[in-house]
């Protein structure tokens, strides 16, 4: 490895604002278990469709329809 690398022609990286940032959450078995099953049929990581959804709520705005 060289001891200096020369950074000067370098872009900045456009997914930078796309950085995913680790939480905690609680969430029920049940509910779990149901996007795990949603997310082994669409061949995606439960993680990521959970992220998914969210973000699509995020994005229409959509409002919690409580019961």
């Amino acid at each position: 490895m060289r001891k200096n690398y020369d950074f000067s022609k370098s872009t900045p990286n456009p997914y930078a604002q796309k950085l995913k940032k680790k939480i905690t959450i609680r969430l029920d078995e049940d509910t779990i278990a149901y996007v795990k099953v949603m997310a082994e049929e669409k061949g995606i990581p439960y993680q990521s469709l959970i992220s998914l959804y969210l973000c699509d709520c995020a994005q229409s705005h959509r409002d919690l329809q409580w019961q």
